[in-house]
């Protein structure tokens, strides 16, 4: 028997249906995540999200590293005068 839970997700408190033992029909697959997203949300959170906040933190780890880009190029702008 596949087991489904009531969870709570750890980020924004809203409950979700957690379906570890069917897990392709868990919420959480409809966000598709690369390897260095996951990374970055684990370095965060150790239980499961709502597919929301999943998108959410993939929108920052994409904010972030856009962020990082810049600072790098303005770094470089900066010594080059």
């Amino acid at each position: 028997m596949c087991k489904h839970e009531q969870t709570f997700c750890p980020r924004c408190h809203g409950g979700f249906e957690c379906k570890a033992g069917s897990i392709s029909l868990c919420q959480c697959t409809t966000v598709t995540l690369t390897v260095e997203e996951r990374s970055f949300i684990a370095a965060k959170y150790t239980d499961c999200l709502c597919a929301a906040c999943l998108r959410d933190l993939k929108n920052e780890f994409h904010l972030l590293q856009q962020q990082e880009r810049m600072q790098k190029i303005s770094t470089l702008f900066t010594k080059n005068k």
